[in-house]
């Protein structure tokens, strides 16, 4: 068994991590790191795991643990591992955004299975992608592998609330947030870095402009994105490439019909559409922000990591209902 540590667990991904962790067949969860709400209950902040897990919190981090998932947020996962609070032997996985670009002396490997899957595998230390991030490549690596990307590409995409965190803020309490829209970080958004490291390092050449316009959305979790670009490619020639790419990749599919949030909400799915308009190429990807987007991919890593079969324990199932 792969003996688990969690350090932030009390927050949205942490808490989809335990969700899905418990129910992982080759994980004992050993300790779950919230120095907030330290010696409570799990389910006393988070809810829906009444009933399934016994755990109270921990203050420290127990040492006999084989993997840490790094849920303590953006600019505090240095800090943590530098007060040398992890074991030397654990491996790491980080869903902060402190180590997804590259840079002198970062030795964490992106966290992009339909990127890097062999180097992950090989991994000790992996940085968890972001969530927009996460569906926009999976729209763009099929076209970025063929050195197909050099035009200008367009991209609309839309977060449910759990994207910005379990603490409500001005725009994301449910008053304002509900029955209501808005564009935020257009063409600035941070997530635009790894999409372009990740787009690079298959298209060499890569010297195009991503304008990127991101949306929050009156629900909850789930990620719409709209990228659209201009191609000699036929639609049935892109579609061929799209199914010839994800086609050993078992969490990417490609619909014919278009896509919707709730097609992969509470899974570890990435749907793709695709549409040829005149000569432009519309990909549409949803993912659940917390699974895909976090938490199950950062399980998925784990798995690479520790030579399981890629899917297992994240078999979870969305409904359209």
């Amino acid at each position: 068994m792969i003996k688990v540590g969690i350090i932030g667990g009390a927050g949205y991904t942490a808490g989809e991590l335990i969700r899905i962790l418990i129910n992982h067949s080759k994980v004992e969860l050993n300790s779950v790191v919230s120095k907030s709400h330290s010696g409570q209950k799990i389910h006393e902040a988070h809810p829906d795991l009444i009933g399934e897990i016994d755990l109270v919190f921990d203050e420290q981090l127990d040492q006999d643990v084989d993997v840490v998932f790094l849920c303590s947020g953006h600019g505090k996962s240095k800090g943590i591992i530098d007060s040398g609070v992890i074991p030397e032997k654990a491996k790491i996985i980080d869903l902060s955004s402190d180590f997804r670009l590259k840079s002198e002396g970062n030795e964490f490997i992106y966290g992009l299975p339909e990127l890097n899957r062999d180097l992950i595998k090989k991994a000790e230390k992996v940085a968890n992608p972001g969530c927009f991030s996460t569906c926009i490549q999976l729209c763009l690596l099929p076209l970025a592998a063929a050195n197909l990307l050099n035009n200008d590409i367009h991209v609309s995409a839309m977060t449910g609330s759990t994207g910005a965190g379990q603490n409500p803020t001005s725009t994301t309490h449910f008053s304002w947030r509900s029955n209501n829209a808005s564009v935020y970080k257009a063409f600035t958004h941070q997530h635009l870095g790894e999409i372009t490291q990740s787009v690079t390092q298959l298209n060499n050449d890569f010297d195009s402009t991503i304008n990127f316009i991101p949306f929050r959305g009156a629900f909850t979790r789930g990620i719409l994105a709209a990228c659209y670009l201009k191609t000699e490619l036929s639609l049935k020639e892109a579609v061929v490439l799209f199914k010839d790419y994800y086609s050993g990749h078992p969490f990417v599919h490609i619909s014919e019909k278009a896509v919707d949030v709730k097609q992969v909400v509470n899974s570890n799915k990435s749907v793709i559409h695709l549409q040829k308009e005149g000569d432009q190429l519309l990909i549409t990807g949803v993912i659940d922000n917390l699974v895909k987007g976090a938490s199950g991919q950062a399980v998925q890593n784990m798995n690479l990591m520790f030579g399981l079969e890629e899917t297992t324990g994240l078999k979870l199932k969305g409904s359209t209902f």
